[in-house]
């Protein structure tokens, strides 16, 4: 991390418009239109498994997870992930991915998925879903639905529609 000073620490409910600003910095507005946005209005991301990253008291970077369900099977989608442009490149997504994934894996849940490149997120165990076994609510690439299984073998048999996780729906 070179010589700044990052802290990670959980979401707070405070962070909300610094977050919401630093997403329409780094995604502009057609960012509402794909496919994991649509599932993100219908339930609310989980403050204890999102996080925010931080050098000093500026706020440099984030990363969310929501709870959704893959046919049956409950799961987490995280992003968006976003660093501030000019701290790119210095392990901050990084940093954040780790602990989001540690956070849901001491919470026990299994399957993290997410749409994004697969370059960049298999250095955390993130593959490709196999083709067919899971669908978004409205145009995605494919190609960019990725999973991680925080416990072996939790993908196995899994398939289906991806949508929220009702219990938790605003």
């Amino acid at each position: 991390m070179n010589d700044l000073s990052l802290t990670i620490l959980p979401e707070t409910a405070s962070d909300a418009q610094a977050i919401a600003r630093l997403h329409e910095r780094t995604f502009g507005p057609g960012r509402f239109v794909l496919s994991a946005y649509r599932i993100r209005e219908h339930v609310d991301h989980l403050l204890d498994l999102s996080f925010t990253a931080r050098i000093g008291t500026l706020l440099v970077g984030s990363v969310r997870q929501l709870p959704i369900c893959v046919g049956d099977t409950k799961a987490l989608l995280l992003g968006p992930l976003t660093v501030e442009p000019p701290f790119r490149g210095r392990g901050i997504g990084r940093a954040l991915l780790e602990r989001a994934l540690k956070g849901a894996n001491a919470q026990g849940h299994r399957l993290v998925l997410l749409v994004g490149d697969e370059a960049y997120y298999s250095c955390v165990g993130f593959k490709t879903v196999p083709k067919g076994r899971a669908t978004m609510p409205g145009p995605v690439d494919y190609k960019r639905l990725l999973v991680a299984e925080l416990v072996d073998g939790a993908f196995d048999g899994v398939s289906g529609a991806i949508r929220p996780d009702w219990s938790f729906a605003r």
